[in-house]
């Protein structure tokens, strides 16, 4: 018996299944919730040169700050400079008093805000780019030369979240998927607590890279979580009810940002939710699979028993006897974990593995790029950040019809070419038709949202059952890597405006030519073996219809026992004897979220 047959003894899809889900969608939400909290925490809002010494009753603002500020090439008054003079004025009273002869016959000079910046407060109290450092070197003010600064802050998060799903990755392994998670739950909550007590950009920028790291933890240990308990069938089903919890944080997030417009309690407000999920942990059970790989055959017994009640199923006398359960885990353990190296021994597979790596990549950085810009529309950042939210719904019911429909692959390169166009048009739409503007942001937002949502049931499709968690693990680091990007391609702006749009619609249009490269799936059979991968012919226009074998693949596959499958593994190439692989998430077909 293996464990599948085990867990459809006990049910496989019921009760239990449905309260894990339920208990595990708090880190679901909160993953946008810190994932895209600079949309509001590092807000940049408009903001001049304090200018200390403005008579209190002067009624000419207007002709007081253009004698103070110069104009930028637009017309609009500096942020960043202040003249080193105030200037004198036609018709006015303002004297230029202590100009040299050479400021007054030709250009005055300016300086750096000598004494710090003046911001608008109308929409946001305060941001890390409004934080006035409370020690020399704090770093804070976060504008004009320092705004590189807040953009990197993001790009230290995303780059611990890399990191942290490395570490959890192996770590849950070990260690288990429950432990782990409290682990994540309660360093989130005191690397919260101290980002949000920071008295220094780099306390601020160190902890925040350590909460990505926690936060990984949440990615990486959920998934498994869940779909260690559920049978084949239902995983997708779970996967789609799963991937609604990440739209409704972002929608979540619109609302906590407009009632909260201090950074300080904002982060705090995202934070503290983590020990609900503390408290949580006490019904969340250890992943049984995973204790059978252990040898910890009696608490595997527990948990089990605990599923086939709540699910209502009689039990037999023999089903989860310790013999049974301990052949299991024999089983189990005998499973040898496959690497990343074995994405590339083959011809077939490598040319898979990259060309997921650039899908993925292009993937990631125009959902974020397009995510953590919310400026420039017209709309304040609440709405705009709400309507975000809220096309991802549809976009997740067009991707359901179109996989079903069009393909996996066609759907893929479409959503990717939709952003890309989005993007690209909204560079030729003027400034003052606004409404066109934000409909081409929203529709580009739609469409990454749908190229992300595809890229896991696609990506699940291709690898074989033996490296397919394998293979998401690896693109979804790439992926992550193109995530950490995005931020800090948001300062090409200063060589050229429309450039960091240039960029990520440039890397979508790419990877959406890449995602072409790649075979159909729909229809296909998945493949369970490297040899599968590899066997298969190239796939006919009829969209994966026809997808062919010339030996005995996985045809001949068909009514073995799973363990015998896995056991072939890579044993058939280049005369290496059959070995046991590991495959928690056999046949993963899953929809989720970044």
């Amino acid at each position: 018996m293996g464990f599948e047959e085990l867990l459809e003894e006990v049910g496989g899809f019921g009760p239990f299944q449905l309260r894990n889900v339920a208990l595990l969608a708090l880190p679901r939400m909160l993953l946008p919730l810190h994932f895209l909290l600079p949309i509001f925490l590092a807000a940049v809002p408009a903001h001049r040169c304090a200018l200390p010494g403005a008579p209190a009753n002067f009624s000419h603002q207007d002709l007081w700050l253009e004698a103070h500020l110069p104009r930028e090439p637009d017309g609009t008054l500096s942020s960043c400079l202040r003249f080193t003079h105030p200037q004198a004025l036609p018709n006015t009273t303002l004297e230029g008093e202590g100009q040299s002869a050479g400021e007054l016959e030709g250009e005055p000079s300016t300086v750096p805000c000598p004494q710090g910046w003046e911001y608008d407060r109308s929409e946001f109290s305060s941001t890390i780019a409004t934080e006035v450092p409370w020690e020399v070197g704090g770093h804070w003010d976060l504008v004009c030369e320092q705004k590189g600064l807040n953009r990197a802050a993001s790009t230290f998060f995303f780059a611990g979240v890399l990191v942290g799903a490395v570490a959890f990755g192996y770590l849950s392994d070990r260690f288990g998927r429950r432990r782990l998670l409290l682990v994540a739950y309660v360093s989130v909550l005191v690397l919260g607590l101290a980002s949000a007590a920071s008295v220094s950009y780099i306390m601020f920028a160190i902890t925040r890279t350590l909460t990505g790291v926690a936060l990984a933890g949440f990615t990486i240990i959920v998934m498994p979580l869940e779909l260690e308990w559920l049978d084949v069938r239902h995983r997708t089903v779970a996967g789609v009810l799963s991937s609604t919890f990440w739209t409704g944080g972002m929608m979540l997030l619109a609302l906590v940002g407009y009632l909260i417009r201090d950074w300080r309690w904002l982060l705090l407000a995202v934070t503290l939710p983590c020990a609900l999920g503390i408290i949580s942990l006490w019904w969340v059970p250890e992943s049984a699979r995973w204790l059978l790989t252990q040898g910890r055959v009696a608490e595997a017994h527990v948990y089990l028993v605990r599923c086939a009640r709540l699910n209502g199923r009689p039990l037999s006398e023999d089903g989860l006897s310790q013999e049974a359960l301990s052949k299991v885990a024999a089983g189990e353990r005998g499973v040898r974990r496959p690497s990343y190296l074995d994405l590339f021994r083959t011809p077939r597979l490598r040319y898979i593995s990259l060309c997921c790596m650039v899908m993925w990549f292009g993937v990631n950085f125009s959902y974020y790029g397009l995510s953590l810009d919310v400026s420039g529309l017209g709309l304040n950042v609440y709405h705009t950040q709400l309507l975000f939210g809220v096309v991802e719904l549809p976009a997740k019911l067009l991707v359901y019809v179109l996989v079903r429909h069009v393909g996996r692959r066609l759907t893929q390169a479409g959503m990717l070419l939709g952003s890309a166009l989005a993007l690209g048009l909204g560079l030729l739409v003027s400034s003052e038709v606004g409404s066109w503007g934000v409909a081409l942001a929203v529709m580009g937002k739609g469409f990454s949202e749908g190229a992300f949502t595809t890229a896991y049931l696609f990506t699940s499709e291709l690898y074989p059952t033996v490296l397919r968690q394998t293979g998401l693990g690896l693109t979804a680091l790439v992926g992550r890597l193109g995530g950490s990007l995005a931020p800090l391609a948001a300062l090409l702006d200063e060589v050229w405006l429309p450039l960091p749009k240039l960029a990520y619609g440039g890397i979508a249009l790419l990877a959406a030519c890449t995602a072409l490269l790649l075979p159909e799936t729909r229809q296909a059979q998945l493949p369970e073996t490297i040899q599968d991968v590899e066997r298969k012919s190239a796939v006919q226009p009829s969209g994966g219809r026809d997808v062919q074998e010339t030996g005995p693949g996985l045809s001949a596959l068909r009514g073995r026992p799973s363990t015998e499958v896995l056991q072939q593994g890579l044993g058939e190439q280049k005369g290496r004897p059959a070995q046991s692989w590991s495959c928690h998430q056999c046949r993963l077909s899953v929809l989720i979220q970044p």
